[in-house]
């Protein structure tokens, strides 16, 4: 028998909360990452005032110096930690895949200077249609079309650019380069990136529509991924016949792998919290496993360098979280975590390598407080525990430390 009887997994995309201790092997645009910080930052620089998440711990988890203004609590109603990334990487896909047990010893490529031109001929020789070299670096998705629809509404070229993940993406306007033709020549980039010297993790469509000055990205986007390497502890719990639930851009990283119930894409942050919500009371979720990306605080703010509207994004989460608390059962468990660092104060628009922080809920606790500190992986391990399946490759469980 469970002791949680259904476990609900919220990764809030990129809130990191401090740099991981080999954070100066990593680099953000020349700027070793050592320094990174990116909720004890947003604190210290813009105010941060987050009670919910502060009456579960947050601003009681172990630091050099404390949140400025996440104040920690006497007595706190769930149990808070932060935990260390052992894979070689610091993007979404390689947290995603450690929270669910595997270590990435070899990370996946990223295109700095655009990808080689090898791969944008074979591209333009399958769709027989030119590539615009001038977007083919690191851009922003809205910054993209607004700089190069323009154009590709003339020329019918193909915008393809790239990100701080190891993504290919390819943005078409819906009325030139119809979305179903659009589907065809991403799953062609597919199946040339699936090993190095260009291994990546997505290729992603992005249509849109609208006239120059006035485009807007559409949601007809569609994720081609890999799948993962071995085994994750979604898949042990689908083997097993157990309820998993996913909430979000979840699917699209674990390509379908270990999920039965899949709620969809997010159209915001809001959006994947109602849908959530609907997960966790629909009649038929008696026992399992959710799993829910929130992805805007990287998407929208933390590349794009805008401490103020990460703020924002991280008071409205927080705002929503009574209603997350009052969806669950007296035998659920809650556990709010992040998958990476996105310090919107730093060097930079990438990704940063911290710590993430690890808050756990529920109504059944008789206690409370910090446990030890450890590592991504010993979710996973913690979640087949109670489920009582096999563990993935890496992890230990805390199971008995949530009473």
């Amino acid at each position: 028998m469970s002791k949680f009887n259904r476990m609900h997994l919220i990764v809030l995309d990129s809130v990191g909360i401090g740099a991981a201790p080999d954070a100066n092997n990593f680099v953000n645009a020349g700027v070793p990452d050592g320094a990174s910080d990116t909720l004890g930052h947003i604190s210290k620089t813009v105010g941060l005032n987050v009670p919910n998440m502060a009456k579960l711990g947050l601003g009681n988890i172990p630091r050099e110096q404390p949140l400025k203004t996440v104040p920690a609590e006497s007595n706190p109603t769930g149990y808070a930690t932060k935990l260390e990334e052992v894979s070689l990487g610091k993007d979404t896909m390689t947290g995603h895949w450690e929270i669910m047990g595997l270590n990435i010893t070899e990370p996946f490529d990223t295109f700095w200077n655009g990808f080689p031109e090898e791969i944008l001929t074979q591209i333009e020789e399958f769709s027989g249609r030119k590539v615009i070299r001038e977007s083919n670096r690191p851009y922003s998705g809205t910054a993209v079309i607004d700089d190069f629809g323009p154009r590709q509404m003339e020329t019918g070229e193909l915008i393809i650019y790239t990100s701080a993940d190891p993504v290919l993406q390819i943005a078409a306007h819906e009325d030139i380069i119809p979305v179903e033709e659009l589907y065809r020549i991403c799953e062609f980039a597919r199946s040339i990136t699936l090993e190095r010297p260009a291994l990546l993790g997505r290729i992603i469509a992005r249509p849109y529509v609208g006239e120059p000055g006035n485009f807007t990205r559409t949601s007809n986007r569609r994720d081609l991924a890999i799948s993962p390497f071995a085994p994750t502890v979604l898949d042990k719990l689908n083997e097993a016949g157990i309820d998993t639930y996913s909430v979000g851009k979840i699917s699209d990283i674990f390509n379908g792998e270990g999920i039965n119930h899949d709620m969809g894409h997010n159209k915001s942050n809001n959006h994947g919290v109602d849908n959530l919500i609907k997960a966790m009371t629909s009649e038929d979720f008696k026992h399992g496993f959710s799993f829910t990306n929130l992805v805007d605080f990287d998407a929208l703010y933390g590349h794009r360098r805008n401490p103020q509207g990460y703020r924002d994004c991280l008071h409205e989460f927080d705002e929503r979280l009574p209603e997350i608390i009052a969806a669950m059962k007296e035998d659920d468990l809650l556990i709010i975590t992040a998958d990476h660092g996105n310090d919107p104060t730093y060097a930079g628009t990438d990704h940063t390598r911290e710590y993430i922080p690890f808050l756990a809920y529920s109504p059944s606790f008789k206690c409370s407080g910090l446990i030890p500190v450890g590592h991504f992986a010993d979710i996973s391990a913690t979640i087949a525990d109670n489920f009582g399946v096999e563990k993935a490759m890496i992890g230990e469980s805390f199971l008995d430390k949530l009473v």
